[in-house]
């Protein structure tokens, strides 16, 4: 299945939609789109993976790399995910301790703007 990853603004917080499968072969067009999005100051990112189909390890990996370089830099990455089997993959790794999950992107964008408390 083919990836469409697209990067846009709303106000502060860079917005991240990706619809389709990230494996090893389209997780670098995730990476690159992220490190876009990443580039403010402080980075405030939102993922929004309601259209991905699948993930693998090679896509968490990339969404980790990117969680670290945020918070390196002060800043905040939440994750929508209204895919049950995105969501349970994100539980099964323990990636939802790390990642906020959202069901919609007001919430998620409400988190990385530090206007709703961040999870354990």
């Amino acid at each position: 299945m083919e990836l469409d990853v697209a990067v846009r603004t709303d106000r502060d917080v860079s917005v991240v939609s990706v619809a389709g499968e990230v494996d090893l072969y389209t997780a670098p067009r995730l990476e690159e789109a992220l490190s876009r999005a990443a580039s403010g100051t402080p980075p405030l990112v939102v993922v929004n993976l309601a259209q991905t189909t699948y993930l693998d390890s090679t896509a968490l990996r990339v969404l980790t790399t990117a969680l670290r370089q945020v918070r390196e830099r002060d800043g905040e990455i939440a994750v929508i995910s209204t895919q049950p089997k995105i969501t349970k993959l994100f539980s099964i790794t323990g990636l939802d301790q790390l990642f906020p999950l959202c069901a919609t992107e007001d919430e998620a964008l409400a988190r990385v703007r530090g206007r709703a408390p961040h999870q354990p």
